[in-house]
């Protein structure tokens, strides 16, 4: 189990996080919970309705459909992220690929930070635009 000080420097390293200061990532640790996968455990499915965003602590995982490989992903990298601003069903199912601990933030939890603190909200609406725009380059 991880102290809240090393889940503040480990949200810091991510992305999606990069740009929010290190009080307000406090707040967002205290909410993140572990959770241990095994090889093969489905993480979520497609169609599932989306409640939490995932981030890799160590492990992998892979996103895909049906047969289909979108991505494999693995330590300090995230899915699941619209999920923490939208609740439409899950885009794609994600299974561990081995063995893997992650951190979990439900939505729900995540909405009553944002609630007071919208700069959080800025700060990943900033990197989700910027990956969406990469994309269509």
């Amino acid at each position: 189990m991880i102290t809240t000080v090393e889940k503040v420097l480990f949200l810091k390293s991510i992305d999606l996080f990069s740009q929010i200061p290190g009080e307000d990532l406090a707040q967002v640790a205290l909410i993140s919970t572990e959770e241990a996968r095994e090889q093969g455990e489905e993480i979520f499915a497609e169609g599932e309705a989306g409640d939490a965003l995932y981030l890799v602590l160590d492990g992998k995982v892979r996103v895909h459909k049906q047969d289909r490989v979108i991505a494999e992903l693995a330590e300090r990298e995230c899915f699941g992220e619209m999920a923490i601003l939208d609740a439409a069903p899950r885009s794609a199912t994600v299974t561990a690929v081995q063995d893997t601990n992650l951190l979990k933030i439900s939505r729900e939890d995540f909405e009553e930070i944002l609630a007071e603190k919208p700069e959080i909200a800025l700060g990943i609406i900033r990197v989700l635009s910027r990956r969406l725009r990469d994309a269509i380059r």
